[in-house]
């Protein structure tokens, strides 16, 4: 690790104790999954090998990269894009053709070439985000992410099915406990920032349709009532729909 040291006790599989029976503490010289320097480090050789591969960052996400390139192939030249999503040590890809003569084929060559890396095939599946093609159309989906959260906050059962993913107290509800300030029981308040937080992730990925909702619950993210609860349950109900 350059211009930094760093400690851990032993992993598991090796020795705790040390010949004179003390806690082993190990000096760390290469960083190891799960390390935040882990994470950095690869960041630091990904990114400048992806520059030097023609790719350029976007201003709108520094973690997405594209390629842009006139490719000569046998009927003649063609313009075409390399689309690059870098999450921790997961590549995320888009392109617009995958023959023997695409750039895309030419990258994953390279990347092969240089790191063991295994193509998994079509996405499925990004970060609890399902990713389907219909009739032309990408869909975007959270269908099990949502399934999830029903076991999790609504374990016995959504109740009657919502049209809506609010109703007109929610507002209401909202400023009264902002306006009352009142510390919340430790473990609503535990729920309460979960569920939300979890529905936030819906609202910002796939359903819009809840951001009003989930934007008048996270006002009272620090004084949750009871009714409140009872409103953000009422969003993922909707959601279960």
């Amino acid at each position: 690790l350059e211009d930094e040291v760093v400690y851990c006790i032993a992993p598991p599989g090796h020795s705790t104790r040390g010949a004179d029976g003390r806690a082993r503490v190990l000096k760390v010289l290469k960083p190891i999954y799960g390390m935040a320097q882990a994470g950095r480090r690869w960041q630091r050789t990904i990114y400048p090998w992806l520059l030097e591969q023609g790719f350029t960052a976007t201003e709108s996400d520094a973690s997405v990269f594209v390629r842009r390139e006139t490719v000569s192939t046998p009927a003649g030249p063609r313009d075409e894009t390399i689309m690059l999503g870098c999450y921790v040590d997961d590549l995320f890809c888009l392109h617009s053709h995958d023959d023997e003569h695409s750039s895309y084929s030419k990258f994953t060559a390279a990347l092969q070439d240089h790191w063991d890396v295994e193509d998994e095939g079509e996405v499925r599946d990004l970060l609890n985000v399902e990713i389907a093609t219909e009739k032309g159309c990408v869909i975007l989906r959270q269908s099990g992410y949502i399934d999830s959260m029903v076991a999790s906050y609504l374990p016995n059962g959504v109740g009657r099915s919502r049209r809506t993913p609010a109703g007109a107290e929610l507002a209401k509800h909202v400023d009264i406990a902002v306006a009352a300030r009142i510390d919340p029981d430790p473990e609503l308040l535990t729920r309460y920032q979960s569920i939300v937080g979890a529905l936030n992730y819906c609202a910002t990925h796939t359903r819009p349709d809840i951001a009003y909702s989930v934007g008048r619950l996270s006002r009272a993210m620090a004084f949750p009532t009871p009714e409140l609860m009872e409103d953000a349950e009422r969003v993922l109900s909707y959601l279960h729909r």
